[in-house]
């Protein structure tokens, strides 16, 4: 006859071996946290600049598809930085704090971006504007747009005169773009 005790198994796990894998659980996430935290700061750059560069070129295809100049200008009023893609000259329409921009003397507004100072990116712009031509699709002038973030990160977007827009990173942080 078998013993009842000896028939028995016990059955979960013991106060050893749970604290075992706690303790293991904790350094496998102390140590990759600050990629995590990296890599949210490289997607705070990223994803407004993968929509400034979607908006630089779908500026240059309405002027086409308008038979209209269209004009990209960039401006830093205090709730931010913001850019106005619209018809007119360069000063014709304003970003205002929350909304749509204010546009005078016959500009109309085709599109407002405002990045709001609450968030850590910022924009950059070596011209203040651009103006896409209809028929040939130029861009006057060229220019460059940098999309700034947190701890280096950074994203430029190089406008040349055909309207065309190459996309690099100033540092070796930001994978899957080109070094500038």
């Amino acid at each position: 006859m078998q013993n009842s005790r000896s028939s028995r198994r016990q059955r979960g796990v013991t106060l050893v071996e749970t604290m075992i894998v706690v303790a293991v659980s904790a350094v496998v996430l102390g140590t990759a946290a600050p990629s995590f935290k990296q890599m949210g700061a490289r997607h705070q750059v990223e994803g407004p600049a993968i929509e400034l560069a979607s908006n630089l070129l779908f500026a240059r295809s309405e002027a086409i598809s308008r038979n209209e100049s269209v004009r990209f200008s960039f401006q830093s009023p205090a709730a931010g930085a913001c850019y106005v893609l619209h018809t007119g000259d360069a000063g014709d329409c304003v970003c205002s704090g929350s909304g749509p921009a204010l546009c005078s003397n016959g500009a109309r507004e085709i599109k407002t971006v405002l990045l709001p100072a609450s968030r850590p990116v910022t924009l950059q712009s070596n011209v203040a504007s651009m103006l896409f031509h209809p028929v040939r699709g130029t861009t006057t002038p060229a220019g460059t747009v940098k999309v700034l973030g947190p701890n280096g990160y950074a994203i430029h977007h190089v406008v040349n005169l055909m309207g065309r827009v190459r996309s690099c990173a100033p540092a070796a942080n930001m994978p899957g773009y080109k070094p500038c």
